[in-house]
């Protein structure tokens, strides 16, 4: 099977890897023209005209739509960029964006959308039909993979042009799921982005859409700014001058800024469990959202012994994840009985479900001959991923396996991977739902031939494999929706089993805000935050 990077012009490969792999880079502000780089204040910049939002992520990462799995960017690029159909944050219901209305026949193979009239870029460009076909070429071009690729490839077959505001949507067969997913392909102006360079501009964080926010200034590691773009005329018309969007990873910092008689912020996201209780003494709205967020284990399989399923099972049978919930969590958890959550319309109890069960642990180790077995288990430095770890190491030293904690910034772990260097398992969070809610997305995110992840554990030629995205494949064609959804809970029934990536627990993200400021914030079960819907109190 071919390498997904491999086809990458060169300049671009180690970006493709690296954003790819929900990591990202340094951004520039939203005109290629009107860099603005530098030391500017974090605090409240613009008065009572200005909410100011502390996002719990880097702020570092792609910003490239197509690319970029961080939390930040996606979250902030919601605000600037538009889908010909867009989705409700909470609900995921499809509404129409720059497409005037959803199509009117969702299990056809062809959608035709028009463009909304008058829509323009924030230059000012109106927006046409050359910047959408622009956007899906690229998009299912093999030659060109990006990270959304894998959402739209097995379904979709072309975008063709009708006129300069028309469009056709030619599907490979009904799927329904897609309108959906047609917010994950943001249209962005072709006479910026393509020429020489545009992409990688793209990346670095230039931010030119046709959404109501515009990227006005952009420093990273400390604050990205937005404004309300005048000219926009679609369906969710800015309620605030400017947005100071702050990226604190740190907890304490970050709990402070929204907190106490000195609050700068009014909404924040990332809320640690342990600050709820005197958040909400304060005065401000803590609400979670429970979904597909998970701590997951990625194992090696090409390093012994790994390979062998056995192993990789009784390390997830030694876990007591009971009392990882009880105590890292604080009850905002579940120990997973699925690859999805169970709030999930899909979910289904696995067949193989990893109750701990040091015992079995024991005994699959001894059957698959492996003793004196020590691992380094490294790990993302996310604050609520690292309170789990003890856990983990308690767990896997008492059946007898000698593990050493190697937490570390997400990037210097998500570079060793894209390097290929040698681990054994790695522990980090995901959250699948930033793309959408679908089962079948899902599965994709993470199992695909030419996914990452799977490349990174080394699993994507294996033969289990090889059947399972096969199987995967005719779910997505199955036209009937109960067949379809036991088809895809099949396939989760082999991931269950491989554990070759897997999560251990699912849990509750919190988000905070000021009830006496603002109105119409929702908390979403992903990173992030949207306020395409609030406004203030």
């Amino acid at each position: 099977m071919r390498d997904a990077a491999r086809d990458v012009p060169a300049p671009a490969r180690w970006a493709f890897l690296r954003y790819s792999g929900a990591l990202g880079a340094a951004a520039l502000s939203s005109s290629p023209a009107a860099c603005s780089w530098g030391p500017e204040s974090t605090n409240d910049i613009g008065g009572h005209h200005t909410l100011t939002a502390v996002i719990g992520y880097g702020n570092d990462g792609s910003w490239d739509p197509t690319q970029t799995a961080s939390a930040f960017s996606m979250a902030t690029n919601n605000h600037i960029y538009e889908g010909l159909l867009d989705t409700d944050p909470i609900s995921r219901k499809p509404y129409a964006a720059l497409a005037t209305e959803v199509s009117k026949d969702p299990d056809g193979t062809s959608w035709t959308l028009t463009l909304r009239s008058g829509a323009t870029f924030h230059d000012g460009h109106p927006v046409t039909a050359d910047d959408v076909l622009f956007v899906f070429d690229r998009i299912l071009n093999p030659r060109t993979p990006t990270l959304v690729t894998g959402f739209f490839a097995s379904w979709l077959k072309e975008v063709r042009k009708i006129d300069a505001r028309n469009v056709e949507l030619v599907l490979k067969f009904p799927f329904r799921d897609g309108l959906s997913r047609l917010t994950l392909a943001k249209i962005m102006p072709r006479h910026v982005f393509s020429r020489p360079g545009g992409w990688d501009d793209a990346v670095r964080g230039t931010a030119i859409g046709s959404g109501p926010y515009r990227q006005s200034a952009h420093h990273p590691k400390s604050n990205t700014v937005l404004e309300a773009y005048t000219r926009y005329n679609g369906p969710r018309p800015p309620a605030f001058k400017k947005m100071n969007w702050l990226s604190i990873v740190d907890a304490a910092p970050r709990v402070a800024r929204i907190s106490g008689s000195g609050a700068g912020a009014q909404v924040a996201d990332n809320i640690p469990y342990a600050d709820i209780g005197h958040l909400r003494r304060d005065g401000l709205t803590v609400a979670g959202g429970a979904g597909m967020n998970n701590l997951f284990l990625m194992f090696n399989t090409g390093h012994r012994p790994f390979d062998d399923v056995r192993v990789r099972q009784a390390l997830h049978y030694a876990i007591d994840s009971e009392k990882m919930v009880k105590v890292a969590l604080r009850g905002r958890g579940r120990p997973s009985t699925s690859f999805l959550d169970e709030a999930n319309p899909a979910h289904r109890r696995a067949r193989t479900v990893y109750g701990h069960d040091p015992g079995k642990a024991r005994r699959l180790l001894k059957e698959a001959g492996v003793s004196g077995l020590r691992i380094e288990l490294l790990a993302v430095n996310v604050s609520w991923v690292v309170d789990c770890l003890p856990t983990i190491k308690s767990s896997w030293d008492a059946i007898g396996v000698r593990t050493a904690l190697s937490p570390q910034e997400t990037t210097a772990v998500f570079t060793k991977l894209d390097q290929k260097q040698d681990y054994q398992v790695v522990a980090a969070a995901s959250n699948p739902n930033q793309f959408g809610a679908d089962a079948d997305l899902i599965m994709r995110y993470n199992y695909a031939p030419q996914n990452l992840w799977m490349r990174y554990a080394r699993w994507a030629d294996h033969p289990v494999a090889e059947r399972l995205f096969a199987d995967m494949d005719r779910a997505t064609r199955e036209p009937d929706p109960d067949r379809k959804r036991t088809m895809i809970q099949d396939c989760i029934d082999v991931v269950a089993e491989q554990a070759v990536l897997y999560p251990v627990v699912h849990n509750e993200l919190m988000t905070a805000w000021n009830p006496a400021r603002l109105t119409g914030v929702r908390a979403q079960p992903y990173p992030g935050i949207n306020l395409l819907q609030a406004k203030w109190a």
